[in-house]
């Protein structure tokens, strides 16, 4: 999948300078806050309770394992190692992968639209998903549920800044298209002119093999 030009995909950049022991907290309290408040979504997951999920938000320089046990789920920055142990991947923009968790979006019109990408174990995703969807997530509210006087100015600020990302990446998007056009046309131009000399130099192959072969014919013919 390639990532989205957008001000995520360039705030990754220095995202990717700070050592992940700095985010490892912020991490921490936002599975604590989405068990406190959601505990029943962990335990609809059942059997696929111990899976480790890869999350893996393509315009970003890190990655996440998920686990979700109901008495002791995690969220953790995966390393190189770490890969191997999740069950199944989730992959896409950092948008709608929050936009599936808040079930802003359908999982299926994400998938079909290639937009999500899902590896390994389905049945587990399919599964995680469903226990999302009976819940009404909200990131920012679950975490700033507990910081008092704070709560409402901070909600306000991260969603106007969630907001103006959303604005700046369409935008950014229609640049990106609008610069890529002439370039993809262009290829495209070659490509159906080499499809055509090829389809031509094919052609000319088989024509001299029949009037190769014809001459042959005759001279065997005729020394019979």
């Amino acid at each position: 999948m390639v990532p989205p030009f957008s001000p995520i995909l360039l705030g990754g950049f220095l995202l990717s300078a700070l050592p992940s022991r700095l985010l490892q907290p912020l991490l921490r309290a936002i599975m604590g806050a989405v068990a406190r408040r959601h505990p029943a979504m962990l335990e609809r997951l059942g059997p696929y309770a111990d899976t480790v999920f890869l999350i893996d938000p393509i315009d970003l320089p890190i990655r996440f394992l998920l686990r979700v046990d109901a008495q002791q789920p995690k969220l953790t920055i995966a390393r190189g190692a770490d890969a191997a142990r999740a069950g199944a991947v989730v992959r896409g923009s950092l948008l709608a992968l929050i936009d599936l968790l808040e079930g802003r979006v359908d999982g299926d019109a994400l998938f079909f639209s290639r937009r999500l990408a899902i590896e390994g174990d389905t049945e587990a995703v399919v599964a995680l998903r469903n226990a999302v969807d009976g819940e009404e997530i909200d990131i920012i509210d679950d975490i700033l549920v507990h910081a008092g006087p704070l709560a409402r100015p901070a909600r306000s600020a991260v969603k106007r800044l969630i907001r103006l990302a959303r604005r700046a990446g369409h935008d950014m998007a229609l640049l990106q298209a609008a610069l890529l056009q002439p370039v993809i046309e262009r290829i495209e131009s070659q490509t159906a002119e080499t499809e055509r000399l090829r389809q031509a130099m094919a052609g000319a192959a088989q024509f001299r093999g029949r009037r190769g072969a014809a001459p042959a014919a005759t001279l065997l013919a005729g020394s019979e």
